[in-house]
């Protein structure tokens, strides 16, 4: 059975945080892939300041030499707000020959029991935490899970990622400032950016 690692967000936009997050991911769970999953109407976030078939094609440009990563277009397709749950239902229908593994930062974990329905997304998916590496944190990160419940706390896989200081919002804010974005985004995504005059972007050499 294939284990398919599923990562949702806004990607508004993608940035290297994402994709190390994806490859940490992939590692720590032995995934055959990782599907990056842009969401269409963000529930808990404002709306995206790129329409989602110009996030899609940000994040197209950011895999495009990785051969495990691939989009996902669940959420843009089914349109409206996007609940974890309902992607996971219609991915499951679709390929149900599959393991379907989530994928979310360490300070998601403990929100996981207030999402949507969550005791029967835990029962369709493991859910894969991504720490930043820090010196003696092991034994609190152990406390922490085990403050969840039993459902979830049988559901986690844990990985680790480099500690990146970069967010889809200041890559807009830097945008819209006329500041470089280089180096913080793949190269493929910066031109794009630019080509399209995303988040109010100009060329910056």
């Amino acid at each position: 059975m294939r284990r398919i690692g599923l990562m949702g967000g806004t990607f508004d936009p993608v940035h290297i945080g994402h994709l190390l997050a994806a490859e940490a991911a992939r590692e720590a769970a032995d995934l055959s892939e990782v599907w990056f999953i842009p969401t269409s109407v963000p529930v808990h976030k404002p709306q995206p300041g790129a329409s989602g078939e110009q996030r899609r094609a940000l994040v197209e440009a950011a895999i495009a030499e990785h051969p495990s990563f691939r989009v996902e277009a669940a959420e843009l397709d089914r349109q409206g707000a996007s609940y974890t749950i309902d992607t996971v239902l219609e991915l499951r229908e679709r390929y149900p020959d599959v393991a379907f593994y989530w994928i979310v930062g360490a300070d998601m974990r403990d929100d996981l029991p207030r999402w949507r329905r969550i005791e029967e997304l835990a029962s369709l998916v493991v859910f894969i935490t991504l720490n930043r590496p820090v010196s003696g944190a092991d034994a609190g990160r152990s406390e922490a899970e085990a403050e969840l419940p039993p459902y979830l706390r049988d559901r986690i896989v844990r990985g680790e990622m480099p500690g990146i200081g970069i967010s889809s919002t200041d890559i807009r804010r830097r945008c819209a400032e006329g500041r470089t974005i280089r180096y913080m985004v793949p190269e493929r995504v910066r031109a794009e950016i630019e080509r399209k005059g995303l988040y109010g972007s100009r060329t910056v050499d």
